[in-house]
């Protein structure tokens, strides 16, 4: 089989039509129609039936359609990694997150970069804290990472990529886990759960911050290193927990119940951060991408 033939079964498999396939690939009707015969002959399979009304995929020409897009795709991304390795943008890219609270916006951005620069590896780093995640920016074990922070950092560079609204996470049988959304106030007598008291806990301080301003301080109970296991303890009906839309666009968990707070807190930044003065052609292509790929709608906050 050569690329062509592939090229001239896809357009005719997918327009399940031999003239509208011709003129998606700018020939004429009749040397597609010998390209395909011949590819047929070279497979000993028909995989048209074609008559004067109709086009219709055999079982042989179903069976081809999977491995046939998939050649085509593998010399796609074949001239796209010798082009991207001809402008230096091959490598790897190490990336800081903060696990079920970022990795929408990581796949969203990888997805997008390995469309253009398929040859770009990616090395992922979780973390629950920004400030980890900063430190190793500046010490260079990392090249960019994805943060929350409550004030800016020496030594970085910074774009917000997102910003998002804080949630409250109730147990599904709470009291009040039918309303449309929930005051502060009406949580003075709960239970909460959060991450770790560690530098750089913003959802943490958040959590003081909001509560304080309705009147009380709250009676945290346990805490757990990530959001999916704060979000178990939640189910558990352990406590509450002040968390953030995308948490809830990552969780099934059907235990926790996510509502609004009443009276909205501002929302919360999310910032792609990279070290100030790096001059990596990668690391400018990768913040190129970011630009697009990042811009578009966060987790709906429902």
């Amino acid at each position: 089989m050569e690329i062509h033939q592939l090229n001239s079964f896809l357009a005719v498999a997918e327009e399940l039509h031999f003239g509208r396939a011709a003129q998606r690939l700018h020939i004429a009707q009749p040397p597609l129609s010998r390209t395909i015969r011949q590819l047929e002959r070279d497979l000993g399979a028909t995989l048209f039936d074609r008559n004067t009304r109709s086009v219709r995929l055999t079982p042989a020409g179903e069976a081809l359609l999977g491995p046939a897009r998939e050649v085509l795709n593998s010399c796609r991304l074949a001239e796209l990694a010798v082009a991207s390795a001809g402008r230096g943008l091959t490598g790897r890219i190490r990336i800081g997150f903060a696990g079920a609270s970022s990795h929408l916006y990581v796949g969203r951005l990888v997805k997008r970069v390995r469309e253009h620069h398929p040859g770009v590896e990616f090395e992922l780093h979780s973390s629950a804290y920004a400030r980890e995640s900063l430190n190793k920016v500046l010490d260079k074990t990392l090249d960019v990472a994805m943060v929350r922070w409550m004030s800016p950092t020496p030594g970085v560079d910074s774009r917000v990529i997102a910003q998002e609204q804080m949630l409250i996470a109730v147990p599904n049988d709470h009291p009040l886990a039918g309303e449309e959304s929930i005051r502060m106030e009406d949580l003075a007598g709960d239970a909460w759960v959060t991450l770790p008291a560690e530098p750089g806990s913003v959802l943490r301080d958040a959590l003081i911050k909001i509560a304080d301003d309705a009147g009380f301080y709250p009676r945290i109970v346990q805490s757990a290193p990530d959001s999916w296991s704060v979000m178990a303890l939640v189910a558990a009906e352990v406590g509450c927990s002040l968390t953030l839309a995308s948490v809830a666009a990552s969780m099934a968990n059907p235990g926790v119940v996510f509502r609004p707070l009443r009276d909205s807190p501002p929302p919360l930044d999310l910032r792609l951060v990279w070290r100030r003065g790096d001059d990596s052609a990668l690391l400018k292509e990768i913040l190129r991408v970011s630009e697009t790929a990042l811009l578009e709608p966060g987790p709906d906050p429902a």
